[in-house]
């Protein structure tokens, strides 16, 4: 098994139905935050942590994810033939920031289904997997420190954060013993506990780093509700087996999957743009000061 973690897994199979109609004919990894699709910024985070290979898994209606991360000999010709050379340096980029593979889910079995299809390409190498609608406030950062952890103990990593305990349903959740300064040890997770059922207040992010005998324990793991493959039961096999670890990671995220925080990280990633934060933020001051 090669211990250099270089694969990336992007589960973009979802139909995006809480943002309907805006949905209805786009991936929903595709809407725009400030000036560059959701999933843009999951890759960007990738790519930067030293991950060179990316698999995106989609569904119908997905095409244009891949076109988003392919070369656009047509356009790039016109930008040349324009002098823009900055908007040409930008779109080239996209596409040479990595490998990147597709494939499709075929089925909407669960997220556990999603990792499964990209069992092939993996093959016996360490890899990450990110949601894309998870966007991490630390960017790179996170996975980053997942990779450091894998480096260090060998075995399969999560992103945690703590919340609140009445928040502690919404999330797959663990149990956990402190082993180094922001890294735990996962004897046991459990998807969305009740409250008094909990085992801590530390969740799961949408970050996860996997040794490759994640993809046995998948096949081993029966549908749950809905007739879906939960990612966490095989999660849970993990940790009774060759050891799970946890990365804490208390810097925040955007859900851009829920129509409130996709504003918010609209705003807050549109106060951070290096062209326009300052002009962005004088208008919004004007907005404010008018409510």
């Amino acid at each position: 098994m090669s211990s250099r973690v270089r694969k990336a897994v992007i589960p973009a199979a979802g139909l995006g139905t809480r943002f309907l109609p805006a949905t209805k004919s786009q991936p929903k990894e595709m809407l725009t935050i400030v000036d560059k699709p959701a999933i843009q910024y999951v890759v960007e985070e990738a790519v930067a942590a030293g991950i060179d290979d990316v698999l995106i898994i989609t569904g119908t209606a997905k095409k244009a994810l891949e076109d988003h991360f392919d070369r656009n000999f047509e356009l790039e010709t016109l930008l040349e033939r324009k002098g823009k050379t900055g908007p040409l340096a930008e779109v080239v980029a996209i596409a040479e920031m990595a490998k990147f593979h597709f494939t499709r889910q075929g089925e909407p079995l669960g997220l556990g289904h999603a990792v499964l299809q990209a069992e092939q390409h993996i093959g016996d190498e360490p890899f990450v997997v990110l949601l894309p609608d998870e966007l991490m406030i630390s960017r790179g950062g996170t996975v980053q420190a997942m990779v450091d952890a894998y480096e260090e103990y060998g075995c399969s990593n999560v992103a945690l954060r703590e919340v609140p305990m009445e928040e502690v349903s919404s999330y797959g959740c663990a149990a956990t013993e402190d082993v180094a300064d922001g890294i735990v040890k996962i004897p046991h997770i459990v998807e969305k506990p009740a409250m008094e059922d909990a085992p801590s207040n530390r969740v799961v992010m949408g970050r996860y780093l996997f040794t490759p005998d994640i993809f046995e324990h998948i096949h081993n793991t029966e549908p749950g509700v809905g007739n879906e493959i939960q990612l966490t039961d095989a999660m849970a096999k993990i940790a009774n087996t060759t050891g799970l670890y946890g990365v804490i990671d208390n810097n925040g995220s955007w859900d851009a999957g829920q129509k409130l925080d996709f504003l918010r990280a609209q705003v807050e990633l549109g106060l951070q743009h290096p062209e326009m934060g300052t002009d962005f933020a004088e208008m919004l001051k004007g907005i404010v000061a008018e409510l």
